[in-house]
């Protein structure tokens, strides 16, 4: 079943995973995108203010792409999204971690200039095993609405 605008009235909308982040997916990403010694080295990780080696926040964003990607939004009719409002990094990625995502749909609005589609906005919040948030993302995408709702 597509999903279609009308499906994502606001408040929670689920929380998907888990998602199990290794040592090696962590050096991997570091190594590839952000080589910053907190990603890369253990002993130069434990000095500096993160106190061990940590994911980076690009790769916790990755993350929570894909688990949006993989919980909903390759089944919503979605037509992309014109970028990102906010995203924080609140604690560190780390070897191990088991994350969840939840998603909370924040506004879903009508476009003005398109009436075929709808404006969703998510806030993300992906979470480790004890519940704490590492990240969080606000980000609107486009959605088209169902046939004849226009």
């Amino acid at each position: 079943m597509t999903l279609t605008f009308e499906d994502f009235p606001p408040g929670r909308f689920g929380t998907f995973g888990p998602r199990h982040v290794t040592r090696d997916e962590i050096l991997a990403f570091a190594a590839e995108f952000d080589p910053q010694p907190m990603h890369l080295d253990e002993e130069a990780a434990a000095k500096s203010m993160l106190r061990g080696l940590s994911g980076s926040g690009w790769h916790l964003c990755s993350l929570m792409m894909r688990m949006m990607a993989d919980g909903f939004i390759t089944r919503a009719a979605s037509l992309g999204s014109p970028g990102v409002d906010e995203v924080r990094w609140l604690s560190p990625l780390r070897p191990g971690d088991d994350l969840t995502l939840d998603v909370d749909v924040l506004e879903a609005r009508t476009s003005k200039s398109r009436s075929e589609l709808g404006i969703v906005k998510f806030k993300c919040t992906v979470r480790n095993a004890q519940g704490q948030a590492l990240g969080e993302m606000t980000s609107p995408i486009l959605i088209k609405r169902r046939e004849g709702a226009a």
